[in-house]
């Protein structure tokens, strides 16, 4: 009957699957709307060479790995 430390509770794996599976589907769509957006800009501009969907899409990819990093070592 000791009040020692206890555990801290770990998280169900299939939590933690839909964690991640959402964390997978922002990274699509946010990507997909990034893409749609620079394609959109390089019509409206008339750009031959895709500089606003190229520019947004490795911005936002380059986010959200970072987004991705940040959530994987806070819960490690």
């Amino acid at each position: 009957m000791g009040t020692g430390p206890t555990e801290p509770k770990k998280p169900a794996p299939f939590n933690q699957a839909i964690k991640y599976s959402a964390l997978g589907l922002q990274l699509v769509v946010a990507i997909g709307l990034a893409a749609w957006l620079g394609h959109w800009l390089d019509q409206k501009a008339g750009f031959t060479f895709p500089v606003f969907l190229l520019t947004f899409v490795l911005l936002m990819f380059g986010g959200q790995m970072y987004s991705l990093y940040r959530s994987v070592n806070k819960n490690s």
